[in-house]
């Protein structure tokens, strides 16, 4: 239409009768865009704005669990081991005794230890006397077992504090025998 022609019936309509032109009124625009894209059956309109952030376990609260785990549980563990190596590794006595062994088996449901018994004889006719020793070293307990009944004289070491009776059942631990009387 150029600008010498008349307007013609449907140019007669009011500002507010006309549809808003490109960048009259962004608003009005973008709520006609608004109401005519309704979301489809099933589809939920994803909001332009983020959500808040769920409050989580912060990193002091993590870090406040770890360290219980640790306390709860490793440090015992390191206590425990350090006892038994201390209590393992240094004697509270050492000594001889002489006899005849009469007694040496593998015991234990879990912890398996050789176990064994030597009668003490001081005088012949007496009642002998039991000492009951253990043995961690499967050498000297097949040494011990080849001379059973025999009078042999045995060197040990006392170990008191030993935290479980897995190590061993008495305090009493064989280092070592030798034949007395041969």
């Amino acid at each position: 239409m150029a600008h010498d022609e008349k307007p013609s019936h449907d140019d007669d309509l009011t500002a507010d009768d006309m549809p808003p032109r490109g960048g009259d009124d962004l608003s009005s625009i973008e709520e006609e865009q608004a109401v005519d894209e309704k979301p489809a059956v099933g589809d939920t309109p994803v909001p332009n704005k983020k959500p808040d952030r769920v409050p989580g376990p912060t990193h002091r609260v993590r870090r406040w669990g770890l360290l219980a785990l640790v306390l709860i549980l490793i440090v015992p563990a390191l206590v425990f081991g350090a006892w038994a190596w201390v209590t393992l590794n240094y004697s509270y006595s050492k000594g001889d005794r002489a006899g005849y062994i009469q007694k040496l088996s593998r015991k234990g449901w879990l912890c398996k230890t050789w176990e064994g018994e030597l009668a003490m004889v001081n005088l012949p006719g007496a009642m002998p006397e039991i000492f009951r020793f253990s043995v961690r070293s499967d050498s000297v307990a097949h040494l011990l077992q080849k001379n059973i009944g025999k009078r042999v004289s045995i060197a040990y070491e006392e170990h008191r504090g030993v935290p479980t009776s897995c190590f061993a059942e008495t305090a009493y631990y064989i280092t070592n025998m030798r034949i007395v009387g041969e």
